[in-house]
């Protein structure tokens, strides 16, 4: 074996290493499990993610397995399985309640948000009732937790790397919106409305990811479905 390629194998080792330590693991003492791409694993590093604002909201624990880049389409099994398929974050555990996003990064990724009709039907049908997400949601019901899916952060008036996403967007809140209207376990958090035009205070400085202060107002509004639900 030739140096370059061991030293290669040495940093893909690496890299999983880190990448599976992102993921919490699992106890009994928690009934709230966490799973999705970077809208949620933002800022959990520091300990202000959106898991923990939920955590302060409920004075309880919460299972985070959310992982930043992760998607609903992922083929790769090594890496997907530490993460990065987001249905593979999943394990068994007390849960009454599971908090789930996903979607962006198959459409940003997948199909560059121009021609992604096809990738948002794979998603999500038009009905919310196939796809995807509403395959997933299904087999999380079927554990007896409730699901609550959450949206995404809308720009914030200026250009930002996923402005062209906008539509996208909007698209798939109505879509997840029925699939929430199906099944009164399902509750479906649309984050449109969070970002005030012009304010740039909820978006870190990429103005893809939420702020500090967009992850505790997106862990409080979760902490609320939650608690009016109970």
């Amino acid at each position: 074996m030739t140096r370059p390629n061991m030293m290669t194998r040495l940093l893909s080792l690496a890299a999983l290493i880190l990448l599976a330590a992102c993921g919490e693991p699992v106890t009994k003492d928690s009934r709230i499990l966490l799973m999705g791409d970077s809208l949620l694993a933002f800022h959990k590093g520091q300990g202000r993610g959106v898991s923990h604002a939920i955590e302060t909201e409920l004075s309880e624990p919460v299972i985070d397995r959310s992982v930043s880049g992760a998607r609903f389409f992922y083929a790769l099994p090594i890496s997907g399985s530490a993460g990065l398929n987001i249905a593979q974050q999943y394990r068994e555990g007390p849960w009454d309640w599971i908090v789930l996003n996903g979607g962006g990064n198959d459409i940003w990724m997948g199909c560059g948000c121009g021609a992604c009709g096809h990738r948002i039907n794979q998603l999500v049908s038009k009905d919310g009732r196939s796809g995807r997400i509403p395959g997933f949601v299904s087999t999380l019901r079927a554990t007896g937790a409730q699901v609550i899916f959450v949206g995404y952060l809308r720009t914030p008036g200026v250009r930002s790397p996923i402005e062209g996403c906008a539509d996208e967007g909007d698209e798939m809140d109505r879509r997840l919106s029925r699939l929430a209207a199906l099944d009164a376990g399902v509750h479906f958090l649309s984050l449109a409305d969070l970002v005030p035009h012009g304010d740039r205070s909820y978006h870190a400085i990429d103005l893809i990811h939420p702020s500090q202060k967009a992850s505790r107002e997106i862990g409080a509004r979760i902490a609320g479905i939650i608690a009016r639900n109970e």
